[in-house]
C-alpha cells in the first residue's frame, strides 16, 4: 500500500516517533519538573523570553531592565540548561553535535523574528506553553493557538513555495 501510494506521487505522513516514545515522554516529564522547581523556588512562571532583558541587566541602568535584577541568576541558568541540556543529548543520544541543513541566514532571521514574535506575544513557547496552558490561562490557551496556526500556516506556505534549506 505504502508503495502504491508513493508511486502514486500522493504525500505519506511520516512515523510520528521513529525512535520510540519514550525520548518524548522523558524530556516531557524534565520539561514539567523543571517548570515546577523554578515556579516553586521563585514564584515565577518558567519562560525563556526575558533571557534577553534579563541579561542586559547586568549592564544597562535602564529602567525596562531594573525588573527583571531579582530574577536574572535564575534566568541565565536556565537559559544555559536549556543549551546544556541538547548539547549534552546530542552527544549522548546522537553520538555527535547537533547539525542541520538549514543555512546560518535563515537561522539569524528565524531566531530575530522569534524573538520579535516572543515580544510582542508577551511571552515564549515555554512560559504560554507549559506554564500558562497548564495553569488554565486563558490568555496563555489563546497563545499557544495562535503559535501554533502561524507556525503550522507558515509551514504549510514555505513547502509550497518550494523553499528547501
Amino acid at each position: 500500500m505504502l508503495a502504491e501510494l508513493v508511486a502514486l506521487g500522493q504525500v505519506v505522513p511520516a512515523e510520528p516517533f521513529p525512535n520510540g516514545i519514550s525520548r518524548y515522554a522523558i524530556g516531557g516529564l524534565l520539561v514539567g519538573l523543571g517548570a515546577v522547581v523554578i515556579y516553586l523556588g521563585t514564584g515565577i512562571a518558567a519562560g525563556a523570553s526575558t533571557f534577553l532583558e534579563s541579561t542586559l541587566s547586568y549592564v544597562s541602568d535602564q529602567s525596562r531592565f531594573k525588573q527583571y535584577r531579582a530574577s536574572r541568576d535564575w534566568r541565565v541558568v536556565f537559559t544555559l540548561g536549556i543549551i546544556l541540556g541538547a548539547a549534552v543529548y546530542a552527544v549522548v543520544w546522537q553520538g555527535s553535535t547537533w547539525t542541520t541543513d538549514v543555512q546560518p541566514w535563515r537561522l539569524l532571521i528565524g531566531g530575530v523574528l522569534v524573538g520579535i514574535g516572543t515580544r510582542v506575544g508577551k511571552g515564549c513557547t515555554s512560559g504560554h506553553g507549559v506554564c500558562g496552558v497548564g495553569s488554565a490561562s486563558r490568555t496563555s490557551i489563546v497563545g499557544v493557538i495562535t503559535f501554533l496556526t502561524v507556525a503550522i500556516v507558515t509551514a504549510q506556505f514555505v513547502q509550497a513555495m518550494g523553499v528547501s534549506p
